[in-house]
């Protein structure tokens, strides 16, 4: 009996898992897939998600919030010859039906002076402003390093 007790509580957890993981926020047309944080140490952190534009016209992303940090910013990393930099972007552009995915080592969203280290299992509210779809806000679940990032494409 504790076995089939612990085995049940084992498929619980994982079922929670990868809910927690397949988090999901619908907007108008706009699906808001994944929204994720890596634990931090410093006063810098980075949120990741995808968005589905599941409309017939773009939007774009104008800019994020979030009271978790004292300014929040849309951030593009790509090589540069054979070095990686990072800018601040004015948006980013979601064509009709298609997916962003805002990625660790890509397009991202900046956490700046944050109020606290992200630490594993922490979640904050993300306020994201669409040109054409207004503001939703989202939950950001902060992930340990290396997890897997659960997007769907």
């Amino acid at each position: 009996m504790k076995k089939i007790l612990c085995f049940v509580l084992t498929l619980a957890a994982a079922a929670l898992s990868v809910a927690a993981r397949a988090q999901e926020f619908q907007h108008g047309g706009l699906l808001i897939v994944h929204p994720f944080a890596r634990v931090s140490a410093g006063k810098t952190g980075a949120a990741y998600l995808s968005i589905e534009n599941r409309g017939t016209d773009a939007d774009r992303l104008t800019a994020a919030a979030s009271p978790a940090a004292a300014s929040v910013e849309l951030h593009e990393m790509k090589m540069d010859g054979s070095i990686m930099r990072m800018r601040q972007l004015p948006g980013v552009d979601l064509p009709a039906g298609g997916t962003v995915a805002l990625q660790p080592g890509g397009n991202h969203i900046m956490l700046i002076g944050l109020k606290a280290p992200l630490k594993e299992g922490d979640r904050f509210p993300l306020t994201l402003t669409f040109a054409k779809a207004g503001t939703v806000e989202v939950e950001v679940i902060v992930e340990k390093p290396g997890a897997p990032t659960g997007h769907r494409h």
